[in-house]
């Protein structure tokens, strides 16, 4: 069930360019306003900028390049992690771009949290095989966590890529393996549902959905089913240039 009843919801996968995680800030930023510009012109009224990525390397561009309201996955869940008053320690795990941006460490400070961020370079790749369920995915989080958690003993575990929580059970339960008993947020859900609560719209009905993928139409569409919980039976493929 839809968030916003009766909304029509626009997604864009840039699967051609993917992944934005490795590239630089210019690159980045290239990348997500040409996006966003696609996204204002086909009349969405407000943007969501579902990566990471793009949010902590590219969000006042994108916000200087359209005309509607923008926002990105970080400040919600950050927000979200400070209401929840169990403590100043946060570990962040993400792509190597966001780490490096210290997107997460800046916006933490401001609200009083203290942020260890992890780069996890070798997870979306894993992901986007479909390797869920994996051991060897499976090792190569726990490799991950046991690195970051020699450094810090956080109370809350944020996942600070988009394609994380497709695993966010396997994180949960290796986390546990570890002895760490930190609570796991969700950027994506936890932006949902903030954009919900600002965007309201009247109607009963469960909206429309239109989507468009830059390549891979196929394995876009099987991935994202999963990231639903239902099939995309549709997805437009979408040339944006170079």
């Amino acid at each position: 069930m839809p968030l916003i009843p009766g909304a029509h919801y626009i997604y864009l996968g840039d699967t051609a360019r993917l992944p934005y995680g490795a590239k630089s800030q210019a690159t980045i930023a290239r990348y997500a306003v040409e996006s966003a510009r696609f996204l204002e012109g086909r009349g969405c009224e407000h943007l969501v900028i579902a990566c990471n990525t793009a949010t902590a390397l590219a969000l006042e561009e994108i916000r200087g390049a359209v005309g509607v309201g923008v926002t990105g996955v970080i400040e919600p869940v950050v927000a979200m992690a400070s209401g929840k008053g169990v403590g100043s320690e946060v570990l962040v795990l993400a792509t190597a771009a966001t780490v490096e941006s210290h997107a997460y460490r800046a916006h933490c400070a401001a609200h009083g949290l203290r942020a260890t961020e992890k780069a996890c370079p070798l997870l979306v790749p894993l992901i986007e095989e479909g390797w869920l369920d994996r051991e060897v995915t499976r090792e190569v989080v726990r490799t991950y966590l046991r690195e970051a958690l020699e450094s810090c003993s956080p109370r809350l575990v944020i996942l600070g890529c988009t394609h994380y929580p497709l695993i966010a059970g396997l994180i949960r339960e290796v986390l546990e393996e570890l002895g760490s008993g930190a609570e796991v947020l969700d950027s994506a859900q936890v932006t949902s549902v903030a954009v919900a609560e600002g965007v309201r719209r009247d109607g009963d009905g469960g909206g429309t959905f239109e989507c468009f993928a830059t390549d891979s139409v196929e394995k876009f569409r099987r991935l994202g089913s999963g990231f639903l919980g239902q099939e995309i039976l549709g997805v437009e493929l979408l040339d944006l240039g170079g």
